[in-house]
């Protein structure tokens, strides 16, 4: 007579180990599309068209300024806005963006700080 062995576990909590469902990847869902969705509803700065894709870090940080500064909807200080605007562009981006994009945008927060009066 063989007794059943319980099934073996990889798992530390015990629970047997299941395998993944393939994901469909034919559309992203709705959580996906996060940032389209604060983009196009959100208080964000109206920005300039190209704002982002000035290769001069100046250019970068002063149409942020124009931008923020000419604003009704912000909540925050012109600075605050800016910078989050700024940030948000970098991190959305991700690993999308070439390095040398990023190095530019990473200067431009310098440059914006210095704008608003907060750099050293």
């Amino acid at each position: 007579m063989t007794t059943r062995r319980p099934p073996v576990s990889s798992r530390e909590d015990g629970r047997s180990a299941t395998r993944r469902r393939a994901r469909d990847t034919t559309a992203p869902s709705a959580a996906q599309r996060w940032s389209q969705r604060v983009t196009e509803h959100s208080d964000a700065l109206d920005l300039e068209p190209g704002t982002f894709s000035h290769d001069d870090p100046d250019e970068v940080a002063q149409a942020l300024k124009r931008a923020a500064e000419r604003s009704t909807r912000r909540k925050g200080t012109p600075y605050q806005s800016a910078m989050s605007m700024l940030n948000f562009y970098i991190n959305r981006a991700g690993a999308h963006l070439p390095q040398d994009r990023r190095d530019t945008l990473e200067r431009a927060k310098q440059k914006l700080r210095e704008a608003f009066g907060r750099g050293s």
